[in-house]
């Protein structure tokens, strides 16, 4: 299949009012297709289910499931897009109330840390574009073109909505009883270096984390390993970066694990049930599926054996597992009614400094920007 052929065929989809999702995996070549055959509303109810998985902030509200069994699976390899002219945004000309409604909301946070209310709190916001054209497929190349390191994506349901994002971060890959998650916090603007230096505020966010995932897991696995902290570039910026890699104990289900983890410190906060309290009362907006999760749902991968048999030998040994690859649903935006909402936030704790927290998401939201 060309690339010419898989996107007009996603261009029928989505003009026949049909579910589908496209993605690509970061750092691949590979662009992939889930399309529904028709236009009803699934669940994910146990995660034992196979398909892509849409998932919003609020675990107690439900899962969508595109599922495998109803849907048609395409790829593509090497997808070519070109720079693609974009709108440039001036960052001087700023909302003011906008900007005032958010510091004010930092300060609440941190007043409300200060208090012993929770450790952390992930603060966010909306910012509505108006677009002169609405076509998914066209943003989607732009996000391919200008996000490589990114889970780029455009996810679509009649009955639910449009959204597209390039997220730098994955929530959880298992594969058998093998699993990563990645701890990703603290943010700063790419200046050209991953040198840099990063201050006590920006560690301590990241370390509420890292000690978030490793304790609510200990439970469900037999080991773990956690990787040594590094920057890592995610479009216009750098974060901090961990990996826990771990083996699950038997008998344990992947809604289990799951469930401790979502929402994690670095989209809800420490502790998680009065951060998200907080959240939900003060954020005065739907966060949606703006920090949920995404992905894949126990796929079916190949895997060779690691011994030295001839390659004939090694299709007769090869064994299929279960993988599952879901990623948080972050640097991403709803399309509605020609305007593109944008989602945007940043984890607050008790050395914040609320107008530097404020221009934390216009750089973020620029992500977005540079390529509508």
């Amino acid at each position: 299949m060309t690339s010419e052929d898989f996107f007009e065929r996603i261009n029928r989809q989505y003009n026949n009012n049909l579910p589908f999702v496209i993605y690509r995996k970061p750092n691949d070549s590979n662009v992939n297709g889930l399309l529904q055959s028709n236009d009803n509303l699934f669940f994910a109810n146990n995660f034992t289910e196979k398909g892509f998985v849409f998932s919003p902030f609020d675990e107690l509200e439900k899962t969508v499931l595109i599922p495998s069994k109803v849907s048609e699976s395409l790829c593509v390899s090497n997808v070519t897009s070109s720079a693609v002219e974009t709108s440039h945004y001036e960052n001087n000309v700023e909302d003011e109330v906008q900007k005032h409604q958010h510091i004010e909301l930092v300060n609440k946070g941190i007043e409300a840390i200060k208090n012993e209310a929770f450790k952390k709190v992930v603060l966010s916001r909306q910012e509505t574009v108006n677009l002169s054209r609405t076509n998914p497929i066209s943003i989607f190349k732009n996000l391919l073109y200008k996000y490589k390191s990114a889970f780029v994506y455009c996810w679509y349901h009649p009955k639910v909505g449009l959204w597209l994002g390039a997220t730098p971060e994955t929530l959880i890959k298992i594969e058998g009883n093998r699993f990563s998650i990645m701890a990703l916090a603290g943010t700063q603007d790419y200046k050209g270096t991953l040198d840099v230096v990063w201050k006590n505020k920006e560690k301590q966010e990241q370390q509420f984390v890292t000690d978030f995932i490793i304790n609510n897991l200990k439970p469900s696995v037999e080991s773990y390993k956690v990787s040594d902290l590094e920057t890592v570039k995610a479009g216009n910026l750098v974060h901090l970066k961990t990996i826990i890699s771990a083996q699950l104990k038997p008998n344990i289900n992947l809604q289990e694990v799951i469930s401790v983890l979502h929402p994690t410190p670095a989209v809800c906060g420490l502790p998680k049930e009065s951060a998200k309290e907080f959240i939900l009362k003060h954020e005065e907006y739907n966060r949606e599926f703006y920090t949920g999760f995404l992905g894949e749902l126990n796929f079916e991968k190949t895997v060779a054996p690691r011994s030295g048999r001839r390659n004939i030998e090694n299709r007769a040994y090869a064994v299929t597992k279960k993988s599952t690859q879901l990623y948080v649903n972050l640097r991403c935006m709803q399309i509605k009614d020609k305007q593109a909402i944008i989602y945007v936030g940043g984890g607050i704790t008790e050395s914040s400094n609320a107008e530097s927290e404020w221009q934390e998401t216009v750089s973020k939201s620029l992500v977005i920007k540079n390529v509508l």
